[in-house]
């Protein structure tokens, strides 16, 4: 068969240990023999952030914010040992947050839903998409222990040098003090982030905080989400046939708990970083999630949401047999794949995007799997296959469809 062609390259970001190795193989079985795939390559992998200062990092994400789509690979964020086993120059940053930073994108997070492998939460049908606010909150705050009696203050100083003091507390012995910052900007860009999500996606969108206890801080995130809501989207919304709503942060997670799914559920920086995981958990595992990073200029990233498989690469690297689950590598591949198509007009890419996921989840429902599945599957009689027949297996699948 003659293979798809693409007119606009994606932005393909490759990255570090297990996923590294998955990732060559998705583009050798699944990709390159039925796509002309055209891609502007960085290498992220920490040896070359190393290499190159980091600059990689910021080109990729650059070279994101010119083409509107990439696909990125998982990434290794370099703590002291790490620092030490790859002999480094610096304790790089963290790559996502670094291409967050430059997008100013929101995190979306999504379980890929199968047969056979049930959610704990009998309720749910459908998947669930967290979308996190990744800036600000306790991810930057400052700290401090108090050692014994004394006040503490919040102080902000105009440029003019007016002051403005709000007391935290009066201390009567030792205790532990934080302050938390965040930017109107930046929650005008998650919130605009959001609703174009749900647009796209045609899913409703909730969003909730803590604005009865948090009458500053928290009511300022429901302001600025619901003032673009009614100026901008509501219309859009209501054409579309989808909902925005706002409820506290308790009232969400009873009615989530209580759900089918089929929505996004906005979240500010730390309830996002703890729902997104009690999400995939209860769907089944991280190796079964998308995370997709979309900008408020309509720039969107595709990945993995678990990391890159470290106790799995040391396996592979002694030569022994791995099972390493590429199901959400697979899915952000075919994720770009669908939104460049999408994007260029080219009905093949979308079409094709379909299929590879629809193989992908077709494979898994006939009883073929990787071992951390088959250890939680409700099917009976599968397959427990390695990493690289894992993947043959799905080719397979995809074949027959094409």
């Amino acid at each position: 068969m003659d293979k798809i062609k693409m007119t606009t390259p994606l932005v393909e970001m490759d990255g570090d240990e297990m996923t590294r190795i998955l990732w060559k193989m998705i583009k050798d079985e699944l990709l390159l023999p039925f796509i002309d795939l055209k891609t502007e390559y960085y290498d992220l992998g920490l040896e070359y952030r190393d290499e190159t200062g980091d600059q990689v990092t910021v080109d990729s994400a650059l070279a994101a914010k010119k083409y509107g789509v990439a696909v990125k690979c998982a990434t290794i964020t370099p703590n002291a040992a790490r620092v030490k086993e790859y002999d480094l120059k610096e304790m790089y940053k963290s790559p996502n947050g670094t291409i967050r930073a430059i997008l100013d994108g929101t995190v979306f997070r999504a379980p890929i839903v199968v047969k056979g492998i049930e959610p704990t939460v009998k309720t749910w049908k459908k998947p669930i998409t967290i979308a996190r606010h990744a800036y600000g909150d306790v991810y930057k705050a400052s700290e401090m222990k108090i050692p014994g009696k004394g006040k503490a203050e919040i102080v902000y100083t105009a440029e003019d040098g007016t002051e403005t003091r709000e007391l935290i507390h009066e201390f009567d012995g030792p205790g532990i003090v934080q302050g938390m910052h965040n930017l109107n900007g930046s929650i005008d860009s998650f919130a605009r982030s959001c609703f174009n999500y749900a647009l796209e996606t045609h899913q409703d969108l909730w969003f909730a905080t803590k604005d009865t206890i948090s009458k500053k801080y928290d009511h300022t995130f429901k302001d600025i989400f619901q003032d673009i809501y009614d100026a901008d989207y509501k219309e859009k919304f209501e054409e579309a046939g989808i909902e925005y709503f706002y409820t506290l942060i308790d009232d969400a997670v009873a009615r989530v708990i209580r759900s089918e799914g089929g929505y996004i559920w906005a979240c500010k920086n730390y309830d996002g970083d703890v729902m997104s995981d009690m999400v995939a958990t209860a769907f089944g595992s991280l190796a079964m999630m998308t995370s997709v990073l979309v900008a408020p200029d309509g720039t969107t990233e595709y990945e993995a949401a678990h990391g890159t498989v470290q106790r799995h690469y040391y396996k592979h690297l002694k030569g022994e047999e791995t099972s390493t689950n590429s199901v959400a590598t697979i899915f952000a591949w075919s994720g770009a794949i669908r939104k460049r198509g999408k994007l260029d007009g080219i009905d093949e890419l979308v079409s094709f995007a379909d299929k590879l996921e629809k193989a992908t989840i077709d494979t898994i429902e006939g009883g073929t799997m990787t071992k951390d599945l088959a250890l939680i599957t409700t099917l009976d009689n599968v397959t427990t296959v390695n990493s690289e027949d894992f993947i043959k297996a799905i080719r397979a699948t995809l074949e027959k469809m094409l």
